[in-house]
């Protein structure tokens, strides 16, 4: 594995314990060790193999029962506490607590005692690593200081549209957005894998003079490390937060969709027309204002007439039918007025409950619309009595695509929502995770085994509820393009194996203009090497916001015949790769494994390997690079030292630890086989 770092961290303060008495008190209690003073308890105990849970609270012991990403029990570990000298220690496995007199921690690798990580003052008198500030009612706005080091790498945190792979450097937004998504995991080249298990709004600083995260309002600090190479640790982090269920087979094949199809006969369209062209197609998906009102979660009888009929058509042509649901709920819905005196809805601290501003259908200009709550049970069951009786029960649609599910507010006001699970600033980041849940639990509970729904957002553990994430509303150019790589391998390890960006991105694009046609060529390679592969998109010509509202045409075919013959070619590779990627997603399944892979988790030792941020690993037999700017006919890429590697489409042999050039015309994307790895690229 990447060996961590030696050297001390670059601002570090002589801590008073050196000179002063202790000011603490040590103790073991039930297998945690346990330090109090100054009105503070620091609670650290084994939760999982290698691995521990920090928590950290003033004005008493720590809290058990907070909203987090956490299963509830960790998987067995053996720890072991020592206090001695003023000191303590507890070891788990790899990883080793040592705790100061005063409460400061150090995190080390049993093995040899090099550090990890350590927590670091932010000023020799005040405050300490911890800092508390009191925002009202037992809340404090919390920070925790860690040490920075020099040549430390760090990636993870969700998905972010700022293009970089090692975020060391970044500032980061701990708050849901459309395309911004929130998962508070960050491995480290050093040799850890650190979740801050709390939901609450706040942002990350990962400067050159230290690292600190901050929830802007929360009631305590609660963390979780493990130490080991980054493959071990998406296996120690998936197992607290829960593994992803096993993707149907149905998934793992082509995914039709535009903004918008406007009926069932438009749709339906659409599907017979791939299969007339023998063409495959696995999902189709109907897109938003198919409803009645928004918040009713029903077809509109105006334009989908027979939705049972639509069904068994989409069935016989082997086709699975995925329906838009939002969270939101209209004035002039049904739903609207039994949901607000039930309490269902997001609360407000200050004003009615309504969050945005949108279009409805029977009205000409918006309304102003309220989430419901995910964070509360019985919300939860109503939203999905809803889904059963209108989507489930009648006509077998047992996929949902879960929009808008940040949610998205307008503005984006945390500190004045009020959540069933607590205040808005305290558990914001909640709601994609639980809203996925809703789904999930019922679907479960209606005897489903194969669950998946596509989302906007995501929280820690939303994987175990069957969520998979796209990359949100992005633009439809190379450099946007770019970016996605950064993006998706960061969510990958965040514990989301299921992910997927609009093919062409989502804002505009003209079918018609060669330029953009080249995009759509190299973005649909990308997507046919992607997790999940989704066309998708609002092509031009568009219509304004509204019920009315549709793109242009953003199928295979659309593209001219050059265009469209290269995505048919990588139509029919998808389809030759699915027991691969199968394969790769029971990885996922069982032990927590990504799909979409940097090149380091498989090849820790090779130095190199850590800064490659355009291209990937897709399982551990296939490297993909992209071909990512116009009018490139080669593409260069490394290839990771300790395995050979042979280019998929030519047969020729590389050994590794070295860059390579090969060519890279329209219709090729650069594929490289590890270590004789037999998958049928080439037809």
């Amino acid at each position: 594995m990447n060996q961590p770092a030696q050297n001390t961290p670059q601002q570090g303060a002589v801590s008073l314990a050196q000179s002063s008495p202790t000011v603490g008190t040590f103790r073991e209690r039930d297998g945690a060790l346990e330090w109090s003073g100054r009105q503070e308890t620091v609670r650290v105990e084994p939760w999982g193999p290698d691995a521990v849970r920090v928590r950290a609270r003033l004005g008493g012991p720590v809290l058990p029962d907070l909203p987090g990403a956490l299963l509830d029990e960790p998987p067995a570990a053996a720890g072991t506490v020592k206090i001695e000298g003023g000191q303590g220690r507890l070891t788990v496995g790899a990883l080793t607590v040592e705790a100061d007199a005063e409460g400061m921690l150090r995190f080390v690798r049993t093995e040899d005692g090099a550090e990890l990580l350590a927590e670091e003052r932010a000023h020799f008198w005040w405050p300490g690593p911890r800092l508390y500030t009191p925002t009202g009612n037992g809340h404090h706005r919390l920070e925790q200081r860690f040490a920075a080091y020099d040549g430390e790498k760090l990636y993870g945190l969700g998905q972010h549209q700022h293009g970089l792979l090692d975020q060391k450097g970044a500032v980061l937004d701990l708050v849901q957005r459309n395309a911004e998504v929130t998962i508070p995991v960050l491995t480290s080249s050093r040799g850890y894998t650190l979740l801050w298990n709390n939901p609450a709004i706040g942002r990350v600083e990962l400067a050159g003079n230290g690292t600190r995260w901050v929830a802007d309002s929360a009631r305590q600090l609660d963390y979780w490390i493990t130490a080991g190479d980054p493959a071990d640790a998406q296996r120690r982090y998936s197992a607290v937060t829960g593994r992803t269920p096993m993707l149907p087979a149905w998934a793992a094949g082509f995914w039709q969709c535009k903004l918008r199809y406007r009926t069932q006969d438009e749709l339906l369209a659409v599907a017979r027309e791939y299969r007339r062209r023998g063409l495959p197609l696995d999902v189709i998906v109907c897109d938003f204002f198919h409803w009645t009102h928004l918040g009713e979660w029903k077809f509109d009888p105006v334009e989908w007439p027979d939705p049972a009929a639509m069904r068994r058509e989409l069935a016989e042509l082997g086709v699975e039918l995925v329906v838009s649901v939002w969270p939101s709920v209209s004035p002039l819905s049904e739903n609207h007025r039994p949901m607000e005196q039930r309490g269902y809805f997001i609360g407000t601290e200050y004003g009615p409950t309504a969050h945005a501003d949108w279009p409805d259908k029977g009205v000409a200009s918006t309304v102003q619309v309220a989430f419901y709550d995910a964070t509360n049970p019985e919300a939860r069951d109503f939203v999905w009595s809803k889904i059963r009786d209108h989507y489930l029960e009648p006509y077998g649609i047992r996929s949902f695509w879960l929009d808008a599910c940040e949610p998205e507010l307008k503005p984006g006001f945390q500190e004045n929502l009020r959540y069933h699970a607590g205040p808005g600033l305290e558990v914001g980041n909640l709601y994609p995770r639980e809203n996925a849940r809703t789904f999930h639990e019922g679907m479960t509970a209606a005897g489903e085994s194969e669950i998946v729904t596509l989302n906007r957002s995501a929280w820690a553990g939303s994987q175990r509820y069957g969520a998979a994430l796209w990359s949100g509303d992005i633009g439809t150019d190379f450099a946007t393009l770019r970016r996605q790589i950064a993006a998706g391998l960061n969510t990958s390890l965040s514990g989301i194996p299921w992910w997927n960006t609009d093919i062409g991105g989502f804002h505009g694009g003209d079918p018609d203009d060669p330029a953009y046609r080249e995009v759509m060529v190299r973005w649909f390679q990308f997507g046919a090497l992607s997790p999940l592969m989704r066309l998708h998109g609002f092509r031009d010509p568009g219509m304004p916001l509204g019920p009315e509202m549709t793109g242009g045409p953003n199928e295979v075919w659309s593209y001219g015949e050059e265009a469209g013959a290269i995505m048919e070619k990588y139509l029919r590779l998808r389809e030759r790769l699915k027991p691969y990627v199968l394969d790769v997603m029971r990885e996922a399944h069982e032990e927590g494994l990504p799909v979409m892979r940097p090149l380091f988790l498989e090849f820790p030792d090779d130095q190199a390997a850590w800064s490659v941020d355009d291209a990937y690993l897709f399982g551990a037999d296939l490297l993909v690079a992209p071909v990512l700017t116009a009018g490139a006919t080669v593409r260069t890429a490394y290839l990771p030292a300790g395995a050979r590697w042979t280019d998929a489409w030519t047969g020729e042999e590389y050994a590794g630890g070295a860059r390579v050039t090969v060519a890279a015309p329209l219709d090729r994307i650069p594929l490289f086989l590890r270590d004789g790895a037999r998958l049928p690229v080439a037809p």
